[in-house]
C-alpha cells in the first residue's frame, strides 16, 4: 500500500496519505500566492477517507476566487498548512506537497490560473495551463454557492 507521510514544521502535526493522489497541480492565483508567501503553490488531493490527520489544527476559512470557501487547517505552533477542504468538493482533501518532504513526489498534472504565473516561472512541458479551475471544479463550485444562497 502507498503511504505518503508528513508533518508541520515544528512536528506537532503529522498527516499521512493512505493512497495515490487523485490530481497534483499547480496553481498560480494570488491568493495561493499570497498564503504560500511564494509565487505559486504545488498540491495533491486526496480522497478524505484515505487521509489520517494526528495532532491539534486550528482553521482559517476564506471564499475561494470560485466563491466556494474553503477551510485550511494549520498547526497552531508553527503556522504550517497541513490541509484544506473546499466546500464545493466533499470528499476530497488537500495537501501542500511539500509538506511530504519527498523528492519522487508525483508531479503536477495541470497547472491552473496561468495569467497570474509570474514570467520566469517555468512549467514543466507538456502539462496542460488553465486559466482557472477546470470544468468539473467550477461546475461543482457553482453548485455549492447556489445552495448556498
Amino acid at each position: 500500500m502507498v503511504m505518503h507521510t508528513g508533518g508541520c514544521a515544528c512536528g506537532q502535526v503529522a498527516i499521512t496519505a493512505a493512497c495515490e493522489p487523485q490530481t497534483v497541480a499547480m496553481c498560480h492565483c494570488l491568493l495561493c500566492q499570497k498564503r504560500t508567501r511564494s509565487t505559486y503553490r504545488v498540491h495533491a488531493y486526496f480522497p478524505s477517507e484515505n487521509v489520517r490527520v494526528d495532532g491539534t489544527t486550528k482553521v482559517f476559512s476564506r471564499k475561494g476566487d470560485s466563491s466556494a470557501y474553503v477551510y485550511f487547517h494549520f498547526c497552531p505552533e508553527c503556522g504550517s498548512t497541513i490541509y484544506w477542504e473546499v466546500k464545493a468538493t466533499p470528499g476530497k482533501t488537500g495537501i501542500p506537497i511539500g509538506i511530504f518532504a519527498d523528492p519522487t513526489f508525483p508531479p503536477p498534472i495541470v497547472s491552473i490560473f496561468t495569467p497570474h504565473k509570474h514570467a520566469w516561472v517555468s512549467i514543466p512541458d507538456g502539462i496542460p495551463q488553465n486559466e482557472a479551475h477546470g470544468a468539473a471544479f467550477a461546475a461543482a463550485a457553482a453548485a455549492a454557492v447556489a445552495r448556498r444562497s
